[in-house]
């Protein structure tokens, strides 16, 4: 439902296209077959977390400096920390406003 809300919120940025993955693991799978500009997911995902995700994609050649939004329910200042850590871009907590998410995907891209 939340990847619904997302991709119909995204679908306001002119020439962007949103693919969208199950869950970490999926993402990863996408990751390997064509590079990505931006990257949002939650921390709470079945099979692999989005933190795991995170370090994961920092820790790939290919993909280390493609810019990484945290959409989650965990609002806790050490989950923010870890997550930024990790190397996470932006770090927004549900509930989101759609002109928030926007903004930092427009930030993030140079658009």
């Amino acid at each position: 439902m939340m990847r619904q809300l997302l991709v119909f919120a995204l679908a306001r940025i002119k020439q962007l296209s949103v693919t969208e993955a199950e869950d970490g693991v999926d993402g990863l799978r996408k990751l390997a077959e064509q590079r990505f500009d931006l990257i949002i997911t939650d921390i709470n995902m079945p099979i692999m977390d989005g933190l795991k995700l995170v370090s994961r994609i920092r820790s790939d050649e290919t993909h280390k400096d493609v810019p990484i939004i945290i959409i989650t329910t965990e609002g806790s200042a050490e989950d923010r920390q870890r997550a930024m850590a990790l190397g996470a871009n932006a770090y927004i907590t549900k509930p989101i406003q759609a002109p928030q998410v926007i903004a930092q995907v427009k930030e993030l891209l140079g658009k």
